[in-house]
């Protein structure tokens, strides 16, 4: 992937709560950030394409199977933090980002492209 990768600074990690979703404005787009309990930080688009609304951080964060996801609080359908894939129904995504974290401070970058399985 060429050209230079934005990455934004959102908040420290200690400011996020785990397994708690947090909202933020990232390159003009509503981001729900996730902390998990192993101390990862995962960064989703907040809206939900079944309830069409924007509530993905208001969601329930687990682990199934060692696939950390986020169910959304309106249908329960659950996403997968890495890829953003809805686990109950393959052809639904919502955007996953970049993520890195810097001397405490959590970073979103660009949005993941696509993979194909």
């Amino acid at each position: 992937m060429g050209g230079a990768q934005e990455w934004r600074p959102v908040c420290r990690v200690a400011e996020l709560e785990v397994e708690r979703g947090a909202t933020a404005l990232v390159h003009g787009q509503a981001i729900a950030l996730f902390r998990t309990a192993d101390d990862l930080v995962y960064a989703l688009g907040n809206h939900d394409p079944f309830a069409h609304a924007s509530v993905m951080a208001r969601g329930i964060v687990g682990s199934r199977d060692g696939v950390p996801f986020v169910a959304s609080p309106v249908h329960r359908h659950s996403f997968d933090l890495r890829t953003g894939r809805c686990r109950e129904d393959e052809g639904v995504t919502v955007p996953a980002y970049e993520v890195k974290v810097v001397e405490g401070v959590v970073l979103v970058g660009s949005r993941k492209q696509e993979v194909v399985a």
